[in-house]
């Protein structure tokens, strides 16, 4: 089967290949190199899906990390926390003892 990227000589395309040719559009774009490297547009997938609330199985299927763990460990501080009801089960009790009371 053929192959839907190569180089200009028919070899497939690697991860240095790949860094290479961002490295050139980033120059020739005027991009800054400092934290403008291949791998930072990664994260910034990651952290556009994660912002747009996509769920952590969806973002650790499409970065093809192995296991949800990873993608946790790396992404966990951008998913959006959620308003935490403090005194939880302290209301529940109380609605018991005056549901009772009654």
């Amino acid at each position: 089967m053929p192959l839907l990227f190569t180089t200009t000589r028919g070899n497939p395309f690697t991860d240095r290949t790949w860094s290479r040719e961002w490295a050139d559009w980033r120059d020739a774009a005027g991009w800054p190199k400092e934290h403008g490297t291949f791998h930072a547009l990664r994260h910034f997938f990651a952290t556009t899906l994660i912002t747009n609330h996509a769920e952590p199985q969806e973002v650790q299927r499409l970065l093809r990390h192995k296991t949800l763990r990873i993608t946790l460990e790396t992404y966990v501080h951008w998913w959006p926390k959620r308003e935490r009801q403090r005194g939880l089960v302290g209301s529940i009790l109380q609605a018991a003892a005056s549901a009772q009371r009654r």
